[in-house]
């Protein structure tokens, strides 16, 4: 939960997204070097990170979005650097208000398809892959509620 409407939770999530999502080679395709995350947005928008100076910036693309309905939910693709040009996996996010306040859910799916050996599981598998995969959405999730409750109002509107 996090002490902001819906339509104020879904532009933190998208538009703020770098000020929330954990640092380090954890969370950020880039790793340990200073990147910017961005959501363009809409369908078919990209999730990236860029790094470096223009002209020579480059760009990390995580995932492109397949489905955008502020402030309702949004889903991208979500392709981990260790994935195949045709394997990705999807997140849904959904945002739903509640007496003044957002449940942000993230469902993270079809990891099903890759293989028990890609190396974008590090070594797990069945339930010990699935507590991973909880864990990190919910490291990230804690930052997205500590970013809120720090830089926004309760229940602020935009």
């Amino acid at each position: 939960m996090v002490a902001v409407s819906p339509e104020v939770a879904f532009e933190v999530f998208t538009k703020e997204i770098d000020l929330w999502w954990r640092r380090g080679p954890r969370f950020r395709p880039i790793g340990r070097k200073p990147g910017v995350l961005h959501f363009e947005g809409g369908v078919g928008g990209r999730l990236f990170e860029a790094y470096g100076e223009a002209p020579g910036q480059q760009l990390v693309e995580m995932g492109r979005i397949t489905a955008w309905d502020p402030p309702s939910h949004l889903a991208f693709e979500w392709k981990n650097s260790t994935f195949a040009a045709d394997e990705r996996t999807e997140v849904l996010v959904r945002f739903r208000g509640i007496h003044g306040k957002t449940e942000v859910t993230v469902e993270h799916r079809g990891w099903s398809a890759l293989r028990d050996d890609h190396p974008a599981r590090h070594g797990l598998v069945g339930a010990a892959f699935s507590r991973s995969i909880g864990m990190f959405w919910g490291d990230l999730m804690s930052a997205m509620r500590e970013h809120v409750s720090t830089n926004r109002a309760p229940s602020s509107a935009h």
